[in-house]
């Protein structure tokens, strides 16, 4: 959420931030807000001036009375007083309420570098790390070598659950746990403390996390209760401290969030309906920091650098993009994507997205940062994924794929594999 303050003082900052963004739905919400707000400054004065004189009037009945004076009509004015002042105080909560909703549907300023854009095929190229192939053989479809080795069952999967999930068996059940260990062993060795967050959230909470706008449609309700499947440990992770003040002295705080992620994948793209890429439920590895505002843009290299050294490890060819005004969401000031390279359809997929959220997400929760000797000031929140466990299966099954469709373990995952080196077709 922006801050009120930056819309009455600098609006035309917001407004070109809005611009960039190309979004002319936005800008009729700012407008309106600024008209709302004008509107309840000055309704403000009227019930500050009401109650001021609601004091004046009972200090000249007090001293009619004392003098003797008839104090009668001065009397029937004050009667009237407070009932003004009540509806003028219903009025002022529904203006807030408008302004807060329209307030919280803004979306962040971005960062200076973010690139114009529409859509993702506007995304600006970083670096690339890793030699993209072809194969000089066919790679089969991730999906058909991962029944093949003995490693999922997609058709008892969606006679148990529907379309798009999947159930992983034996050996890639493994290998998604050495990827969860892997991914959680490197953010441990760097500081990071794990958790393991509720899969469930309150709606408030939610609110807080997101604009409900751009993940509602493929948020799982549970019917009869105030609460969503998480799309991601991210939004747990960053509701842990709502209504919180963090002492300055305990930032940075680095999580690793472990957990389940539900989503619909309704959109363009669809569900990958015998695959591992667009599903209902997938494993992650999240990372999450709270820390300064000074700190943010640091911090957010450094978890890239995270993700950048897992993929390493794992010697999967991938790219870096800056993402564009038009791709970037409501929340993010700025954010990276991490793309892996697909031999199968020779091109980059998205794996990780990495976003620097600066003080958008925590003045939504309200947590604030407690200073010495200062006032309390809202803190930055950063996230990145660092492993989508179903992602990277389906790029490992193809880049370690051999030509009779067996595929080689990679050596960073072999200490987690129970000596298993080499996935075998049944």
């Amino acid at each position: 959420m922006l801050d009120i303050n930056l819309i009455r003082d600098d609006p035309a900052r917001v407004k070109e931030n809005i611009h960039r963004r190309g979004d002319a739905a936005h800008l009729k919400r700012l407008n309106e807000l600024v008209d709302l707000d004008a509107l309840w400054k000055q309704k403000k004065k009227e019930v500050e001036a009401l109650r001021a004189r609601r004091n004046k009037l009972s200090d000249e009945i007090k001293v009619g009375k004392k003098d003797g004076r008839d104090v009668s009509a001065v009397f029937e004015e004050a009667k009237r007083i407070p009932q003004l002042i009540k509806a003028g105080d219903e009025g002022l909560a529904s203006l807030r309420e408008r302004g807060d909703k329209l307030l919280l549907s803004l979306p962040n300023l971005l960062d200076d570098s973010v690139p114009f854009g529409k859509s993702s095929e506007d995304n600006v190229e970083v670096r690339r790390v890793g030699e993209p192939y072809v194969p000089a053989f066919s790679i089969r479809h991730h999906g058909e070598i991962a029944v093949a080795l003995g490693g999922a069952d997609f058709e008892r999967a969606v006679k148990v659950s529907g379309a798009g999930f999947y159930a992983l068996k034996g050996p890639l059940v493994l290998m998604d746990l050495a990827l969860q260990r892997l991914a959680l062993d490197i953010l441990v060795e760097r500081g990071f403390t794990p958790v393991a967050p509720p899969f469930l959230m309150r709606r408030r909470p939610y609110e807080g996390v997101t604009d409900l706008a751009d993940f509602e449609n493929v948020m799982y309700k549970i019917e009869g209760d105030d609460l969503y499947l998480i799309a991601t440990s991210e939004h747990p992770m960053a509701a842990f401290h709502m209504d919180e003040v963090i002492s300055e002295d305990a930032l940075p705080i680095k999580y690793a969030g472990v957990s389940a992620c539900f989503r619909k994948e309704i959109g363009k793209h669809g569900l990958d309906e015998r695959g591992l890429f667009r599903v209902h439920q997938f494993n992650k590895i999240e990372q999450f920091i709270f820390c300064k505002p000074q700190d943010s843009p640091a911090f957010h290299e450094e978890l890239l650098r995270n993700s950048e050294d897992l993929l390493q490890k794992l010697k999967i060819p991938y790219r870096v993009v800056n993402v564009c005004t038009g791709d970037i969401g409501t929340v993010a000031a700025k954010k990276y994507d991490v793309e892996g390279w697909s031999p199968r359809e020779q091109k980059y997929i998205e794996l990780m997205s990495c976003s620097n959220c600066t003080d958008y997400q925590a003045r939504r929760l309200n947590i604030r940062m407690g200073r010495h000797g200062a006032s309390k000031e809202t803190l930055h929140t950063l996230n990145n994924t660092m492993i989508a466990t179903a992602r990277a299966l389906r790029i490992i099954l193809e880049v370690y794929q051999k030509e009779d469709g067996s595929v080689t373990v990679p050596d960073a995952l072999r200490p987690y594999m129970n000596g298993i080196k080499h996935l075998e077709l049944k």
